[in-house]
């Protein structure tokens, strides 16, 4: 029932978009290269699905596994900072200065170093996904219950045992955290990635409708783009409701 509810009223967030698209263009009277309708969008979405379809597939590989290695890089990172307070302060000022720089103006070098296939958009999307998921990851270590680490001394616990027993399943929830935002945000960074420099997927499509003039092509792009993302995220949520049984995260 739930599940129904929940349904319905997502059914009806959408059928309210539709309706406040077309009534704005109705409203202020805006031509199809300005605001297409949706109906505009809808039949560039079915006229062109093939080439959709075709240029889907080079930005999900490119979103998995830049969502794949930023996870496993910024698990790697997040745990040598917590697990070697040394290492930390050397390398936490680095992390720092690397979010700071805007992904735009590295993504050309990246495209340089990498060229134009999966390897630079795969690093964008890299660059993009490490650091939530190595603040989260440092995060959630640091704040480990005292209690338990108190009860690993009184056990006479190694601190290699109460890393890995105690502060890194206690830091999963909010890894999770991390891992759901990175999902959200990896297709942006494969769309950045195939503006830069391209010759295949969905952003490098949105550049050609775009230079064509073709905006409800590009809407309809923008569409898939966000289904993808919801797939994205909705997947990595009920994969890590199962990993992490014992906490509602």
């Amino acid at each position: 029932m739930a599940a129904l509810k929940s349904t319905l009223r997502q059914l009806l967030l959408f059928l309210g978009f539709l309706l406040i698209w077309q009534e704005i263009i109705s409203l202020f009277h805006l031509p199809s290269y300005i605001l297409p309708t949706p109906w505009q969008v809808l039949h560039a979405l079915t006229q062109h699905s093939g080439l959709i379809l075709r240029e889907t597939i080079p930005t999900i590989i490119e979103t998995i596994l830049g969502l794949l290695l930023g996870i496993i890089f910024g698990g790697c990172t997040g745990f040598l900072l917590a697990f070697s307070h040394r290492f930390s302060h050397w390398l936490l000022p680095v992390l720092i200065i690397s979010q700071v720089i805007p992904t735009f103006a590295i993504a050309p070098i990246l495209v340089i170093w990498f060229g134009y296939g999966l390897a630079s958009k795969i690093a964008i999307t890299v660059l993009m996904l490490f650091f939530p998921v190595t603040s989260s990851f440092y995060d959630g270590l640091r704040r480990t219950n005292p209690g338990w680490l108190d009860l690993a001394k009184i056990m006479n616990a190694s601190k290699w045992r109460t890393f890995w027993h105690i502060r890194v399943p206690a830091a999963l929830p909010a890894v999770a955290t991390g891992i759901r935002l990175c999902a959200v945000i990896a297709p942006i960074g494969a769309i950045v990635g195939e503006w830069v420099g391209s010759s295949a997927g969905l952003g490098y499509l949105m550049l050609n409708a775009n230079a064509r003039m073709q905006i409800d092509m590009m809407f309809a792009v923008l569409i898939v783009i966000v289904v993808l993302a919801l797939c994205l995220y909705f997947s990595v949520d009920a994969l890590l409701r199962r990993i992490i049984y014992w906490e509602r995260v």
